[in-house]
């Protein structure tokens, strides 16, 4: 048998016959299981192999929390968890939980989780024959005036017996006497009527009491009985008994009517004069005493009036047996029956109970998700009893129903905790009835977090500033990335992406706090060294699988004024201290010699400039402040002195400006040959770097000359090669007219510019049969060569 939740497969089981027969019966609409069972079975007594009837293997049971729920909340039954096998846990008494019912069902509801699915499970309890047949008094006292006439009709009370069917009550017997027989009526009811029928007429002068034993037996077997006794007493005088109007009186009554609503009025007459004329009525004994509670009967009157509620889902209909006696010495009775149809009325509302319920619900859960399994009944009957849900409107969720009186509360839309992380869901139950009845609950249904959402950072971008010179280990920047999830979701590690500077690994400038973001750097930065990079910040959240975000950050190193200026070139050569020989006919604004210096800083601490340390109004030259050109400022006189020492300050504009003195001695002569003795001089001086200036030259002369003369040979051998490609070409032609020829020539010069490739032409010539006459003139023609493109 294989079930599913919404797909079963009809089949039938019988198992052994001994102390129970069982039937498995599958419901093909219902999906159920049927099982039944005898009452008063023990504690252990086998039901059903539930586990295998349902398709369940046996280590589903606990894996996937199989429990069963009782609509009375009593466990007669139990799932044996090592078997599947269903067994009785306590002694079921058919007649207490089912009592006059013709068939006994315990519903059992079996639910599953992972997924929920819950299934019927109806066990029916058969009646065993335990009960026997008890009459309401051990002897009933009967007086029959001796007027009555053969065939005279008096009814009995008959015997209740708690057992139903077969078991209940089927057969009377009385004791065989010459007066009295016994008769069994039924109404269209099906209720039976037990009535003694006179055969003989009564003299009370022969027989004054008349003694019957009344047996009652059940359709059980072994048969059981239960026996009365009938003491007949013979009476004489009043030999007329009230007659009601009908027999039976049928009327309809409103479930919850008012205390004192009328539901009938009997009406008997006796032809009787005086006092044997007069009635008044009484509640046969056969009523029982849950129904006088509820009903009053006016014994002058004959009203039946309402004394306390009625209610349609206890018992829509009654059977009322009335009697009515005179009041003479030997009062006689009539009897009647009142049939009481109760009419339901739409007072139950409908009834809402959550048997599963799977919270918090993930946010990435498909559509058709099972969160709640409802239970939704109405006690009315007919459209009284119809229930018809609605959910709130605009969420994500809907009901389904499943099966009988269950609905399935399913997801039926996307979730988005980020958006909503509580939903507030009412589901609201109204029956047909009129007026409507209805119920609502609320629920609140968390959605739990996924990891769905990556670190992310306010802006792809951001650029930041270092000061060079920064001590390593400074924190330079924070960065800061957010995660829409929650929880292990959103919590942030940041770590540096694999780069590299002038092919060192970024790790080994900066690294990050993987907690917080904060960016340290690792070594002390020089502007003129790394004045600008780039890296790379990665956020990943601990979701699983994680997700991440990236940040480019943009670092650039701010330069401060570290270095001082440095003197690189004048017009002479020299190191720290240089001479200038200046003729004394040099005129104001001869430029006598130029001072160069540089700074390594950039911007403002890289500008630079001159000044002379002392005052110029001693010296008859001066420097131009940001040029570095020493010039004369006053006429050259023969009072001047023949040498001047001029200490020249080079400055930096920065913040802290930084400097370098040079000293600069000007010679001033009277002649040029005084200059060229004085340059000599100095010429001696730098001796070593003219030696140096000379074996550069030779070295620079011989590398062009081996140059020179390879580019000769190879362009001889090339020369060489077109030539007799000529020749073999020309050859071919004159064989064939229609034979095409193609000369191709490549000519390739390398050099290496800025990295640009070498590049090549190829010329393709196609000569019809006239031009190749013209072709062998214009080979050796001197402009051939023109013709032939080289790059």
């Amino acid at each position: 048998m294989a079930i599913s939740s919404f797909t079963c497969f009809s089949c039938a089981v019988t198992s052994f016959r001994g102390a129970f027969l069982l039937h498995v019966v599958l419901d093909l609409v219902c999906c159920q299981l049927h099982y039944m069972i005898p009452e008063e079975s023990k504690h252990g007594t086998f039901v059903g192999r539930i586990a295998q009837d349902l398709g369940l293997e046996i280590w589903e049971i606990n894996s996937r929390m199989l429990r069963i729920v009782s609509r009375d909340d009593k466990d007669y039954f139990q799932v044996n968890l090592q078997n599947g096998i269903l067994f009785v846990n306590t002694i079921i008494d058919r007649e207490e939980i089912c009592p006059k019912i013709i068939v006994c069902m315990l519903h059992l509801e079996i639910i599953v989780d992972k997924p929920v699915q819950i299934y019927h499970v109806d066990v029916e309890i058969e009646d065993i024959n335990d009960n026997y047949p008890i009459f309401s008094a051990k002897q009933y006292n009967i007086a029959l005036p001796e007027s009555r006439v053969v065939g005279t009709r008096f009814p009995l009370e008959g015997a209740v017996d708690d057992d139903i069917g077969i078991n209940s009550v089927k057969t009377y017997e009385l004791s065989p006497n010459a007066y009295c027989s016994l008769e069994i009526q039924k109404d269209k009811h099906q209720s039976e009527s037990l009535e003694v029928v006179l055969k003989k007429s009564l003299d009370r002068e022969k027989e004054p009491l008349i003694n019957l034993t009344l047996t009652a037996f059940d359709g059980g077997k072994p048969k059981l009985s239960g026996t009365t006794q009938l003491i007949i007493s013979i009476q004489d005088v009043n030999d007329n008994a009230p007659t009601f109007s009908q027999s039976v009186y049928e009327t309809f009554l409103l479930e919850n009517a008012p205390k004192g609503t009328v539901v009938v009025k009997l009406n008997a007459t006796d032809a009787d004069l005086g006092e044997n004329g007069e009635v008044i009525y009484e509640f046969s004994n056969q009523v029982p005493s849950f129904i006088r509670s509820l009903f009053d009967l006016d014994e002058i009157s004959g009203e039946i009036k309402v004394a306390s509620e009625v209610d349609f889902e206890q018992n829509s209909h009654y059977d009322i047996r009335v009697d009515a006696f005179d009041k003479g010495q030997y009062p006689m009775a009539g009897h009647c029956k009142v049939l009481v149809n109760v009419i339901d009325i739409n007072d139950n509302p409908p009834e809402m109970t959550v048997t599963s319920l799977s919270l918090p619900v993930p946010e990435d859960s498909p559509m058709g998700t099972t969160v709640a399994i409802i239970r939704i009944q109405d006690k009315d009957s007919g459209s009284n009893g119809k229930v018809n849900c609605q959910i709130t409107e605009n969420v994500p969720f809907k009901l389904k129903l499943s099966l009988r009186e269950y609905y399935s509360l399913i997801v039926n839309g996307p979730l988005d905790r980020e958006a909503i992380n509580m939903y507030k869901i009412e589901i609201t139950a109204n029956d047909e009835g009129i007026p409507t009845l209805s119920t609502s609950e609320t629920f609140l249904v968390e959605i739990s977090d996924v990891n769905d959402n990556a670190p992310t950072f306010d802006q792809h971008l951001d650029t930041i500033f270092i000061m060079e010179n920064n001590p390593p280990g400074s924190h330079v920047y924070t960065v800061s990335a957010t995660d829409g999830d929650k929880d292990q979701n959103s919590f942030i590690t940041y770590s540096l992406i694999e780069s590299a500077i002038d092919g060192i690994p970024i790790n080994s400038y900066l690294s990050i706090n993987p907690e917080n973001g904060k960016l340290f750097a690792l070594v002390s930065f020089d502007q003129e060294q790394v004045s600008y990079f780039q890296c790379s910040v990665k956020a990943t959240d601990a979701g699983f699988p994680p997700l991440s975000g990236n940040l480019t950050l943009s670092i650039f190193i701010i330069d401060i004024n570290d270095n001082a200026p440095s003197r690189y070139t004048t017009t002479l050569n020299f190191d720290s201290e240089a001479a200038e020989i200046v003729p004394r006919s040099a005129k104001i604004g001869t430029v006598v010699t130029k001072v160069r210096a540089t700074d390594a800083d950039s911007g403002f601490n890289a500008w630079l400039s001159y000044e002379f340390k002392e005052p110029a109004e001693r010296t008859p030259f001066g420097i131009g402040r940001h040029s570095g050109d020493i010039s004369v400022i006053r006429p050259l006189l023969e009072v001047n002195q023949d040498e001047y020492k001029l200490i020249i300050v080079i400055k930096d504009h920065g913040e802290q400006a930084m400097s370098t003195t040079v000293t600069m001695t000007i010679v001033l002569a009277e002649k040029m040959q005084e200059i060229s003795v004085e340059q000599n001089q100095k010429g001696l001086k730098n001796e070593d770097f003219t030696y140096a200036n000379t074996y550069l030259i030779i070295a620079i002369c011989l590398i062009s000359g081996i140059f020179l003369v390879t580019l000769i040979i190879y362009t001889f051998i090339r020369w060489q090669q077109c030539t007799q490609e000529i020749d073999d070409l020309r050859q071919n032609n004159m064989g064939s007219i229609a034979r095409s020829w193609t000369y191709s020539m490549q000519r390739q010069y390398k050099y290496c510019m800025n990295g640009v490739p070498p590049k090549n032409d190829l010329i393709f010539f196609t000569p019809s049969l006239t031009q190749a006459l013209d072709t062998d003139r214009h080979l050796h023609h001197p402009g051939f060569m023109t013709g032939l493109s080289a790059k």
